[in-house]
């Protein structure tokens, strides 16, 4: 059973982790054009980066990501190597997530992205174990989420009702005409959706420790405890042995008395 549960922990970790990350790598940045149904590749831009280097941190903080047990001196080299690509894979794939929430210009871009490095650093000051961590990713990226492909998409749909584009008119008037973004195919909000639930659970299938390090720290647990169990019985008759010669010349001196 051990062998089994380490073997399924390294697919987990070499494999499916992942694959998951460059998913959500390359689907993050693609839309679909309204109309023309052509696939869009946006490029992410920096602010989603310094959110991907915060969001590691936090995980760091939160314990939900041991970086010094997935890169150690004491892994062998090929092990360390995918290790890394795993981390390389898991920054992309964050930066990424932000991107598929992040409206692609105008006023709501810098105000998301406000609320993201906002949000980002405020945490890292503040007590997270690694549960309690991804249900607050899982509810910035659901609001997120709401609010660019529910809200916003709804607003500047081509073709919309008459309330929808009276709001969408006060909100350009208010904001000074800076809400203008390309349209894109409702297509787009299904992708983010599936992206974003991708990346949710990957970080929730992301072991803190690689399976190999617990491997090794199990194995030496059960020789400890085996040195121990095999040196208990050699120990006992050593302790008990003088009391019973100490009793046995206590009774043969009364008898002779």
């Amino acid at each position: 059973m051990t062998d089994n549960r380490t073997r399924n922990r390294a697919l987990v970790e070499f494999l499916l982790l992942p694959t998951v990350f460059l998913t959500v790598a390359l689907l993050g940045g693609l839309r679909v054009g309204a109309g023309t149904g052509a696939f869009v590749f946006v490029v992410p831009p920096l602010v989603t980066l310094i959110c991907a280097l915060l969001l590691l941190l936090l995980a760091a903080r939160g314990r939900l990501l041991r970086l010094d047990r997935w890169l150690s001196g004491d892994h062998r080299p090929l092990t360390n190597v995918a290790h890394a690509l795993t981390l390389a894979a898991l920054f992309f794939a964050s930066a990424q997530a932000f991107n598929s929430v992040l409206p692609e210009a105008g006023l709501l871009r810098w105000m998301f992205s406000f609320f993201f490095l906002w949000t980002l650093w405020n945490n890292q000051f503040a007590q997270f174990d690694a549960r309690r961590l991804l249900r607050s990713l899982a509810v910035l990226f659901g609001t997120a989420f709401l609010l660019k492909h529910l809200l916003l998409a709804g607003l500047y749909a081509p073709g919309g009702s008459l309330a929808r584009r009276l709001v969408g008119a006060l909100l350009e008037g208010v904001t000074l005409g800076a809400l203008d973004a390309p349209a894109y195919a409702p297509a787009t909000g299904y992708i983010s959706f599936f992206t974003l639930l991708l990346y949710v659970a990957g970080l929730s299938l992301l072991p803190p420790a690689p399976a190999a390090e617990d491997a090794d720290a199990h194995a030496a647990d059960a020789l400890t405890h085996a040195a121990g169990d095999r040196a208990l019985p050699a120990a006992e008759p050593q302790a008990v042995e003088p009391a019973a010669i100490a009793e046995r010349r206590a009774r043969v001196t009364g008898t002779d008395e």
